[in-house]
């Protein structure tokens, strides 16, 4: 089963990070998906820009309004993700514990099993 790991905290709390905070992080990190790698289980992994660099489509009764920004204000902002195929949840769970020790400070990670669409097969 692929499952997303979506990744939530401070936005300006994690692009404040010095030089050296940021790279013992992305270390830490890259640590705990190595293992994943090698057994060829990582799918994509992502950081996304900071919410001032989103723009975002509002769908409602007209025509579809186009806006700067995220879609919602929010104490913590999904910051990245991750795809990774896990046999359980109890993995995927196991995982994002072991992202959330590598990664300073508070915030949070949302565990959803995915479906992944491609033109012409099954949806898994």
């Amino acid at each position: 089963m692929l499952y997303a790991i979506l990744c939530y905290n401070d936005e300006d709390t994690v692009f404040a990070w010095s030089k050296e905070q940021e790279e013992a992080t992305m270390a830490r990190l890259i640590a705990v998906q190595e293992p994943l790698r090698e057994a060829g289980k990582l799918g994509p992994v992502a950081r996304l820009m900071p919410t001032t660099a989103a723009t975002t489509l509002r769908k409602g009764k007209n025509e579809p309004l186009v806006i700067d920004g995220p879609f919602a204000e929010t104490k913590e902002q999904l910051l990245g993700f991750y795809v990774i195929d896990f046999e359980t949840l109890d993995e995927a769970i196991g995982f994002s514990k072991e992202l959330a020790e590598a990664n300073p400070g508070v915030g949070s990670y949302e565990i959803r099993p995915l479906y992944a669409f491609r033109p012409g097969t099954v949806a898994t």
